[in-house]
């Protein structure tokens, strides 16, 4: 059915609907229209009011859980209050405080996005979600240890002595002796760059003969460092924070689709691909339910902003996922402030 817009709603249903979305995101109970009749400054009857609930029903904006209960809004119905009737409240001191107090410059960039998630998982009573920004390893060393004659473990150790493991397939050709060149001469040519870097001065040194490397180690060295980049680009790194808070009294009746939030949220790289779409947003971006399908069947919605750095370049996106029934107007303004926040710490890479 097709459904009216906003500006064609006159005032009455207008504030009708305002009043059943706020009462239903407040308490998570259907809205009856003797609830609605005793909002101060209504003056019309019960009956007035089933009317117009009626009329928003059949237009597809609110819908009936049961035959005798009130309404709840459809996804549609909260689309349409997010989008036009929405009155955003500003994060008060005490929240911006909070959320300042954990985004600090003063340690590992990772550290404070993870303390960043935490601090608005716990203010929005959901999950808190963060892509880590997208930035190239620094080599510091490298070795490789055979698994099987056509397979070895690329051994990385980072500027910053973390240290990643990743399984690299080789011509069974290649001798012990060929994979002791491969990591000297990266940890001896090839240290301090990043793995872009370190990429092109290796195909430079190819082309002007100067790799003192043959035809087969060249490639192992290629392939070494080639996977850390393929690695980084497929699968962006997601933190995800405060999973608890979407198990509390009132998921207990409809553990179902808490069950399948929870499954979902294991789904780290399809959860990054959604929340990284929020990158060419100028603001805040609100995905309700269905409208995305990784959520279509726990009807889950996720607030998503992006932060940059001080250049302006976005590098990731933080948020929170949670039931449809969230209060936006408070967690939005919050989401977005969490952004800037993000936005002022981060310099360029």
């Amino acid at each position: 059915m097709s459904q009216t817009p906003i500006h064609e709603l006159n005032d009455r249903t207008r504030i009708i609907f305002r009043m059943v979305v706020e009462s239903y995101l407040d308490n998570g109970a259907p809205v009856g229209s003797r609830t609605v009749s005793k909002f101060a400054g209504l003056n019309l009857s019960p009956a007035s009011i089933r009317n117009v609930m009626q009329d928003l029903e059949e237009a597809g904006y609110l819908a009936s859980p049961h035959t005798s209960a009130g309404r709840v809004p459809t996804e549609s119905g909260l689309r349409l209050f997010v989008d036009g009737m929405m009155q955003s409240a500003a994060p008060s001191v005490e929240e911006q405080r909070a959320i300042e107090s954990q985004i600090r410059g003063d340690g590992p960039i990772e550290e404070a996005l993870a303390a960043a998630t935490s601090v608005l998982s716990g203010l929005s009573a959901c999950a808190g979600i963060v892509l880590v920004p997208k930035r190239d390893a620094v080599l510091k060393a490298f070795s490789f240890a055979r698994l099987s004659p056509s397979q070895v473990l690329a051994i990385m150790v980072g500027s910053d002595n973390s240290v990643e493991n990743r399984l690299v397939s080789i011509d069974p050709a290649i001798s012990e002796s060929m994979l002791s060149e491969a990591a000297n001469y990266i940890s001896a040519r090839l240290s301090g760059l990043t793995l872009s870097e370190a990429l092109e001065r290796l195909d430079s040194e190819i082309r002007a003969e100067k790799a003192e490397l043959d035809v087969a180690s060249q490639k192992l060295v290629r392939d070494g460092l080639a996977i850390w980049s393929l690695d980084a680009n497929d699968r962006p790194v997601l933190i995800v924070r405060g999973q608890s808070n979407l198990i509390d009294e009132a998921a207990a009746a409809d553990l179902d689709r808490v069950r399948q939030l929870l499954d979902e949220l294991e789904s780290k790289e399809e959860i990054a691909r959604l929340v990284d779409s929020a990158r060419e947003a100028q603001s805040t971006r609100i995905f309700i339910g269905s409208e995305n399908n990784l959520f279509s069947l726990s009807g889950s919605s996720v607030i998503a902003a992006p932060y940059r750095e001080a250049g302006g370049k976005v590098v990731g996106v933080i948020g929170v996922i949670g039931p449809t029934r969230l209060n936006y107007a408070r967690i939005v303004p919050m989401v977005d402030f969490t952004a800037q926040a993000l936005s002022r710490l981060i310099r360029p890479a």
